[in-house]
């Protein structure tokens, strides 16, 4: 994970994400440097960073296929049940 930040703060101060300023910020920080750099090289090469963390956000941010009205119901539901059975139960005891 380490490798991805290091890429992230490259691309912030706008310099190359390559191999080497890889290992340079990697070996600043006393992080070991292994394969994962040459693939993670690879892997963003031709990637719009800034669109890639843009969709990241957007889709983190938006609801998962509507569960939160499902949940609403549901504890709208629960409160609802637990005021009958209270008030069932205050019948209980005056009648």
């Amino acid at each position: 994970m380490q490798e991805v930040y290091a890429a992230l703060m490259l691309h912030d101060a706008k310099q190359p994400i390559n191999e080497e300023n890889l290992k340079k910020v990697l070996s600043s920080i006393g992080s070991s440097v292994d394969a994962k750099i040459k693939a993670l090289v690879a892997s963003l090469e031709g990637v719009n960073i800034d669109e890639a963390v843009k969709q990241a956000v957007v889709s983190a941010a938006a609801p998962a296929g509507g569960s939160d009205k499902k949940e609403e119901k549901k504890a709208e539901e629960d409160e609802s049940k637990k005021a009958e059975e209270a008030s069932a139960g205050l019948s209980a005891l005056f009648g």
